[in-house]
């Protein structure tokens, strides 16, 4: 994995040969949010794929960050510090303090 100077990790399992992922690009991913102990907290897979925009601050942190660079087609594993996720604000079925770990597939770019 790949370690950003933030302290969040990234792998491509596999890199996509599409178009990459910029600031201000609206994407849509299908995703797979666990915790740190692999219990799965959320996941659009089965559901309507998830669009935002990137780099527009309506999602985590670790997101933008780690989403960036992408190319449509792709699966990336986000391993995401607190203080890019929740920091120690719990929310939800995620405790204060947790390392988020993601699985992305960049579907499109439209």
């Amino acid at each position: 994995m790949t370690k950003t100077a933030s302290g969040l990790y990234y792998q491509d399992t596999p890199a996509g040969t599409g178009n990459t992922a910029v600031s201000g690009n609206r994407l849509t991913v299908h995703y797979t949010g666990n915790l740190i102990n692999g219990s799965t907290f959320d996941s659009s897979v089965g559901k309507a794929p998830f669009a935002f925009t990137l780099g527009g601050g309506n999602v985590i942190k670790g997101w933008d960050e780690g989403l960036a660079g992408m190319k449509v087609g792709g699966t990336r594993k986000l391993v995401i510090p607190p203080a890019l996720a929740y920091g120690a604000i719990a929310n939800g079925a995620i405790p204060a303090s947790s390392i988020l770990v993601f699985t992305v597939q960049l579907i499109s770019i439209p």
